[in-house]
């Protein structure tokens, strides 16, 4: 019953962005239908949860028979996204102007790491490549050590699949009043970059040092960092404004003087240095009875295994267990129309007789599909 519900959306089966880009459209109630390799049929674990309320058709793309399937369902969808390299599509004879002829309307998503046009536009790349280009991963580390991959969040899943799933629906929006279709050109350089809008702004008002871990946000203030616990364990401080900072030296307590000027850049080491062994002398959870819940802007730093049983979490069900695993809930809430994460994932073409007959192929012409191998 999510605010999508009545959007029928085609994914073009594929890895990383793209796929999260189906699943937060598909937990918000689209209906995202996965066309995948007919030589996968019958695979894909129910455990995968980038898939979880998909369904699946498992089609020939090499056949033209298979090919002309997909049109027909073009011809009954609202929108269609794929992750591969620019011209995969054309080639196959999906690419979007192929589509809009089919459908005027359909939304056409494109995800690729460098974007449809430019110098590396078919070139190979993951995630760090992307973010290394955009300006991001070199301000991710601390002084002295190479820049850290943060994962691939910012990349894969942050400006790739979550800006992928925004662009979508803009144009699904638009095309209410327009009636016409667009292609959507998401580009993970694209998308880093506009999480840096804040961060290149700091720089260019002369607020950020390109040096690793001398500024504010990245580790090289003491009030903004992780600290080692008693036991090993972790927390973050988060106490920018002067109020929290305030509140932090009170409760510490930090008394010495040493600490009285918050700003200076020139004292941070020092400040550090004597908060890492404030910090040691209580263990993670001795300092979450004394910080929790203030505005210290605290949280203590948990591994995939405890932030699920974390109270406040358990409170708003922040997780839930999908086939056995353990995962995120859709996000974000809505007061009428609320997501679910439901059905498990789908088996590749375990949905194909389903979805043909829908969009209105005969019985006896799904049986000579499936006998000439061009679905499954």
């Amino acid at each position: 019953m999510g605010p999508l519900k009545g959007l029928q959306i085609i994914e073009m089966a594929g890895i990383g962005p793209a796929p999260f880009c189906g699943m937060v459209l598909s937990d918000l109630g689209a209906n995202v239908i996965r066309v995948d390799r007919v030589t996968s049929a019958g695979s894909v674990s129910r455990q995968e949860a980038n898939n979880r309320g998909k369904k699946s058709i498992a089609i020939d793309l090499k056949a033209t028979k298979g090919i002309e399937v997909v049109l027909k369902l073009v011809a009954k969808s609202d929108a269609l996204f794929e992750g591969f390299r620019p011209g995969v599509m054309e080639k196959l004879g999906l690419g979007p102007d192929i589509c809009l002829q089919k459908n005027k309307k359909i939304v056409y998503g494109r995800m690729t790491g460098w974007g449809q046009e430019g110098p590396l536009a078919y070139a190979a790349g993951h995630d760090i490549n992307y973010i290394s280009l955009s300006g991001v991963l070199s301000t991710i580390g601390r002084p002295g050590s190479p820049p850290v991959p943060p994962l691939n969040l910012i990349g894969d899943f942050g400006g790739g699949g979550m800006l992928l799933a925004l662009g979508l629906v803009s144009a699904l929006l638009e095309t209410k009043s327009s009636g016409k279709g667009q292609v959507v050109d998401a580009s993970m350089v694209d998308g880093s970059a506009l999480l840096m809008t804040m961060i290149y702004n700091m720089r260019g008002m002369g607020l950020w040092k390109d040096s690793l871990g001398s500024n504010f946000l990245d580790g090289g203030a003491h009030f903004y960092d992780t600290y080692e616990c008693k036991d090993s364990k972790f927390i973050s401080i988060a106490s920018i404004e002067p109020k929290f900072y305030q509140l932090l030296r009170e409760i510490t307590p930090l008394k010495d003087p040493i600490f009285d000027n918050q700003l200076k850049r020139e004292s941070w080491p020092e400040q550090k240095k004597a908060l890492k062994e404030i910090f040691l002398q209580k263990t993670q959870q001795e300092w979450c009875e004394l910080m929790e819940g203030t505005d210290i802007c605290f949280a203590p730093v948990l591994n995939m295994a405890e932030a699920p049983e974390h109270p406040h979490n358990k409170a708003r069900d922040t997780f839930i267990e999908l086939e056995g695993i353990v995962q995120p809930a859709p996000a974000p809430r809505f007061s009428r129309t609320t997501p679910e994460a439901h059905p498990p994932p789908a088996y590749v073409g375990e949905h194909t007789d389903e979805v043909l007959t829908d969009i209105g192929i005969q019985e006896s012409d799904i049986e000579a599909l499936k006998s000439s191998g061009e679905i499954a």
